[in-house]
């Protein structure tokens, strides 16, 4: 029987907030906040999306329509605000979300598809951003990266996301000059990389737990870890395509170090399919790679198979389900 997490959340429209697992569990989003009401389809505007984003004050942001929103540019998003796509079926293209310098966001039931120019991401959180949760979202197609965390961004969960038709996913940690990454830390699970080429995710200098996610047919390999970065992988489902190499570890100098060094993984629990081979490193001591209960106490976790591959091609990104009643709160629309 595949148990998953956050069977309650549902129930009442604000229960999602302080309830992620991992490193985002803190995250509060918009739960003290106002209703705002998304009215519009456009870009800006009153009743648009980025209206809502742009205001200072916390917001827990609902849909009141459907549809494809076209983003001219980069929508920035200020701190302590939830947008929640659950009871419409909302799509973000053109550019991607950008959580700078925020912190208690949570982004809920979106999609995300046709992100186009020079480094223009589905979701970008840099710099100096924390108390982030990505929940149930679709990621396709985007120029550079699905997500991306870097810039001292950090305590972030990604969970129940969909990825699919993209080459580079998801980068933790921009580059081995950005010593100040090894703050970052982040939780991924019950995630289906489907298909995407390679970085599910790559990581410099953070700690990244890893666990019942989905990663099939990837073009180059499945994880990696560069410089000084920590991955603990852990009962989850590594489906090989025509590559075979589950993990890649990529040798880079920090720029405050003499030498170069890889990253490290270490995986418990996981299955291997169709030929997928995990490539570890050799002599490796469980003491030099980070264990998630020294950061949080408890995470919703199964043993790696079929049934659980199974639900997560079903329960992975987007839902169609309704939004959950609310009550007793003030509610703004295009004020």
């Amino acid at each position: 029987m595949t148990t998953l997490p956050y069977a309650d959340v549902d129930f009442s429209l604000r229960a999602l907030a302080g309830r992620a697992e991992g490193f985002g569990r803190f995250s509060l989003g918009g739960l003290h906040g106002s209703l705002y009401f998304v009215t519009s389809l456009a870009d800006d505007g009153p009743g648009s999306l980025r209206d809502g984003c742009r205001r200072k004050e916390p917001l827990w942001i609902v849909f009141q329509i459907s549809g494809t929103i076209h983003l001219s540019s980069y929508l920035s998003v200020s701190s302590y605000k939830t947008i929640d796509g659950r009871g419409q079926r909302i799509k973000l293209t053109g550019k991607g979300l950008r959580l700078k310098e925020c912190e208690h966001i949570i982004v809920c039931n979106l999609e995300f598809e046709g992100g186009r120019g020079h480094d223009v991401d589905g979701i970008q959180i840099k710099p100096n951003s924390r108390h982030i949760w990505i929940d149930r979202c679709s990621l396709r197609d985007y120029d550079d990266g699905l997500i991306d965390i870097t810039r001292q961004s950090t305590d972030i969960t990604v969970s129940r996301c969909y990825f699919a038709q993209h080459d580079k996913t998801m980068l933790i940690g921009a580059d081995p000059s950005h010593v100040g990454d090894r703050c970052i830390r982040v939780t991924i699970h019950h995630c289906f990389f489907d298909g995407t080429r390679q970085r599910q995710p790559r990581v410099r200098f953070g700690k990244v737990h890893l666990y019942n996610n989905y990663t099939r047919n990837w073009g180059i390999y499945a994880v990696c870890a560069s410089v000084e970065s920590q991955i603990y992988s852990q009962c989850n489902i590594y489906e090989a395509g025509h590559k075979k190499k589950t993990f890649e570890y990529y040798t880079e100098k920090a720029a405050d170090k003499e030498e170069p060094r890889s990253g490290l993984i270490r995986s418990e629990g996981d299955l291997f399919l169709n030929g997928a081979q995990a490539s570890l490193l050799t002599g490796i001591s469980e003491e030099n790679i980070f264990h998630p209960s020294e950061f949080y106490p408890i995470w919703t976790l199964e043993t790696a198979s079929d049934s659980l591959q199974s639900v997560l091609q079903i329960c992975a990104g987007w839902q169609s389900i309704p939004r959950p009643a609310e009550r007793n709160i003030e509610c703004i629309a295009n004020a």
